[in-house]
């Protein structure tokens, strides 16, 4: 995918939403577009799945513009809406059958999609009796049913708890494994530093910078070390460079000598960053 200068305005705005993006995503890359509430996130999403239309700039999509392609354009890409939108008075198996037989490519089974999110004993309950977290994960798999090669995802862990978090990112590394391209767009910065290649930081429609997860730790984190170690009843607290610790006698000293509880490099986070560089709050 290669995005070129992209601008879009809401009608009867008079402050364009998205300003000029420029960006590319590589085949079976997963892609973190992050940002606040506002910032542009969700708009470009719906312009890169045809939601949105009278933007400016140039998008191409399997190498091709996005404005030539039709509705096989749908067959190839999957989409999993923040907010959960099924037929609440249909079962869970009944919606995705039913979006199952839109598509006129091969599909995924039904029942194994829920039974790899934990629903499988929910097939024939109404949607309606759902939680959110359960709806969450219907809305997930949904976007799995046509085998998408393009994978569009907002916010895809939102209002699970830990367990089924974990099983949807393992679900969506296992996609990326198969050899699809993901969209992530999320202001968790914990799950975009754990799922993705690389990614973008956008700010009232604009991109500040674009690039891996462990090359912003690394230009932006502190090289040192911390050491916390137990003496005389209490836990002591100290910190090395990273450079010449090897030859560093204090350091090795307390290693021998003393009883270490913690040892950790200065790593940053990526919301740190996203601060640092932006002067925003994910918020």
């Amino acid at each position: 995918m290669e995005v070129e200068q992209l601008t879009f305005t809401y009608p009867r705005s008079s402050q364009p939403t998205i300003k000029g993006l420029t960006f590319n995503i590589s085949e079976g890359e997963i892609f973190g577009f992050l940002g606040p509430s506002g910032a542009g996130k969700s708009t470009t999403q719906k312009i890169l799945i045809r939601l949105l239309k009278g933007y400016g700039g140039r998008i191409s999509v399997f190498n091709q513009s996005l404005d030539t392609w039709k509705s096989d354009y749908y067959e190839r890409i999957g989409v999993g809406f923040e907010l959960p939108n099924h037929y609440l008075k249909l079962t869970a198996l009944e919606n995705l059958n039913y979006f199952r037989s839109l598509y006129g490519g091969k599909t995924e089974h039904p029942q194994q999609l829920l039974e790899r999110v934990g629903l499988a004993k929910d097939a024939d309950v109404m949607v309606s009796q759902f939680s959110k977290g359960m709806k969450m994960r219907l809305n997930f798999i949904r976007a799995l049913l046509n085998r998408p090669r393009l994978l569009f995802l907002d916010e895809p862990t939102s209002g699970l708890d830990p367990v089924n978090a974990k099983i949807i990112q393992d679900l969506i590394r296992e996609q990326q494994a198969q050899g699809t391209t993901i969209f992530l767009t999320t202001h968790n910065m914990t799950v975009a530093d754990r799922l993705c290649d690389r990614v973008a930081f956008i700010v009232d429609g604009n991109i500040e910078l674009i690039d891996s997860p462990k090359a912003l730790k690394l230009q932006y984190g502190e090289r040192k070390v911390r050491v916390e170690y137990g003496e005389n009843s209490h836990l002591i607290s100290r910190e090395f460079p990273l450079e010449g610790l090897g030859n560093n006698s204090e350091f090795l000293q307390i290693l021998r000598d003393r009883d270490v509880q913690t040892l950790h490099t200065l790593e940053t986070t990526l919301d740190n960053i996203f601060i640092e560089v932006t002067g925003k709050t994910l918020v």
